[in-house]
């Protein structure tokens, strides 16, 4: 399950996050999909963690949004991480017409259980 959070300046309009939430677990899924955890197409609740955040007093970022994805370490995702992660911002772009953002792919070593 990826963890995907969002940080967003203020003048990031609400209709852009709404996009951006419509279609990033779609978006992410299709970056991270690999052999050892397919993507089928059919999102389930839990399947994509997103939160938002809006930039606070105290933060320092050069880009209107940060895309941060979290995803366990395959080695068959890692082996093309940069693909993926350029993929994800290209879907991104071309979903919302954003264009002052960026995506960070992280692949750490983890496991997951669900609640139940």
């Amino acid at each position: 399950m990826p963890l995907v959070e969002v940080t967003y300046a203020p003048e990031v309009a609400e209709a852009t996050l709404h996009e951006l939430r419509s279609v990033l677990p779609h978006l992410v899924s299709v970056a991270v999909e690999c052999l050892e955890e397919p993507y089928d197409g059919d999102l389930r609740p839990g399947d994509v963690e997103v939160r938002f955040r809006p930039l606070g007093p105290f933060d320092s970022s050069g880009l209107a949004v940060v895309v941060e994805v979290r995803s366990k370490w395959c080695e068959s995702r890692a082996a093309n991480r940069q693909e993926r992660v350029d993929l994800l911002h290209t879907g991104i772009a071309a979903a919302t017409g954003l264009r002052d953002f960026g995506v960070y792919l992280s692949l750490p070593v983890a496991a997951w259980a669900p609640g139940g």
